[in-house]
């Protein structure tokens, strides 16, 4: 089978982290590959994502990197059992960019959830009618059909949410978002209103960073915090002007949960933040 020339976000993290367990070991890719009985391009390549490994390799590959930790090895395992095609999102490739589907896929697999956004709100919590305000609004303008695909594709993130097992939620959005009249006035009401009404699921957090609060600065640009089934698994997305980003490096983890706690102080808490929305909204 030929490499993979789009490997998914998932699929280059499994890769990723077999690269850091064999870094850490002190062996060369050279190496790996004669542990497996295979060559040094094949072991590059799993290694970015580009081809798919299997379980019995991974379970070698850990054992001759001395890792004893079964936690993450399972969840390797767990990735490589994954095939194209499995989950909704599939059904998106080739009339999304990549980086949709890596969202889709990002949130779908993590334990907890926690989004910071300074002027618009999480995807998974946004009405259809605010949704396709904002895609319509690109610059330069999408074609309609790829504003309905968007639009659809972002109602349908919103599974997570109803599921049995639905992964803690927590956003903290700041005022500025509220304010914002995407799509007008009445969209903007409805998505307040829609705001209020999901805030009281179970498992989901929504908070408030308002104007008057003088400690927190940092808000400058849309960041998700996805706790992976293991702690060497997490991952944060953030958009840029570019396109979104995906960081795993311990110390960009570090660094951002730390934002997010920081934040979480800053903000009003859950109730109070309910009450600041339906003020909002009223206004409206």
């Amino acid at each position: 089978m030929p490499p993979r020339d789009n490997p998914t976000a998932r699929q280059a993290r499994l890769g990723a982290e077999l690269r850091k367990l064999r870094e850490r070991a002190g062996k060369t890719a050279r190496e790996a590959a004669g542990m497996v009985s295979t060559d040094q391009a094949k072991i590059s390549h799993i290694e970015a994502g580009r081809i798919g490994v299997s379980e019995e390799r991974i379970r070698k590959l850990a054992v001759y990197y001395a890792c004893d930790d079964e936690a993450l090895v399972e969840a390797l395992c767990g990735i490589a059992r994954e095939h194209r095609g499995q989950h909704w999102w599939d059904s998106y490739r080739g009339v999304l960019a990549p980086g949709f589907l890596d969202i889709a896929e990002l949130e779908h697999h993590a334990i907890r959830l926690r989004c910071l956004q300074p002027v618009t709100f999480p995807g998974v919590l946004q009405t259809e009618d605010y949704a396709h305000a904002l895609f319509a609004s690109v610059i330069p303008q999408l074609p309609d059909d790829e504003v309905r695909a968007r639009v659809e594709h972002r109602m349908k993130r919103q599974a997570i949410l109803e599921r049995e097992t639905a992964p803690p939620f927590e956003a903290i959005v700041h005022e500025a978002a509220l304010r914002m009249r995407v799509g007008g006035r009445k969209v903007a009401r409805s998505q307040l209103e829609h705001l209020l009404s999901v805030s009281e699921r179970p498992g989901l957090t929504l908070r408030v960073i308002p104007f008057t609060n003088e400690d927190f600065i940092e808000v400058t640009q849309t960041v998700m915090y996805a706790n992976g089934v293991v702690p060497q698994l997490d991952t944060v997305q953030i958009d840029t002007p570019f396109g979104g980003r995906f960081l795993d490096a311990a110390g960009e983890l570090d660094r951002y949960r730390t934002l997010f706690d920081f934040a979480e102080q800053a903000a009003l808490d859950p109730e109070e933040s309910r009450s600041f929305i339906h003020h909002v909204a009223r206004e409206l």
